[in-house]
């Protein structure tokens, strides 16, 4: 398998009811050779599992309507224990009101982010560095 192979096996779901944010988050996975789909919301997102799954990595806004981030992740990880989250919000404060600490394969990239910055916390939560796919 060539490195074009690997690089579009590695699957990265957006979702952001924001579409000027998931754009950009498109965009600058879709750049680093990350295989990219995006949901504006939760139930869309679970949508696009559904039809599309798996997926490496979830990247995911915590404050949306109808769907917070967080019940998002929790239902991700009923049909699969071990999925990773990144979220990716102006509201990482909200996360720790019924909980005290993140579980095992989550982060939190606070927003506002520069693409690079996107970029480096999802090649930590995907691989433990931030050299990405190249490495």
């Amino acid at each position: 398998m060539d490195d074009a192979d690997e690089k579009r096996r590695t699957r990265v779901l957006v979702v952001d009811d924001e579409e000027p944010v998931r754009a950009l988050a498109e965009r600058a996975l879709r750049n680093a050779g990350y295989e990219v789909a995006a949901a504006s919301d939760g139930y869309e997102a679970l949508r696009v599992v559904e039809a599309q799954g798996p997926f490496d990595l979830f990247v995911i806004d915590l404050v949306m309507p109808d769907m917070g981030g967080d019940e998002l992740a929790r239902r991700l990880r009923q049909s699969d224990p071990d999925a990773k989250i990144l979220y990716f919000t102006g509201y990482g404060e909200r996360l720790f009101e019924n909980r005290t600490v993140l579980w095992q394969r989550e982060a939190i990239l606070e927003k506002p982010a520069t693409m690079n910055e996107l970029r480096e916390a999802v090649s930590l939560s995907l691989f433990g560095h931030v050299r990405g796919l190249e490495a």
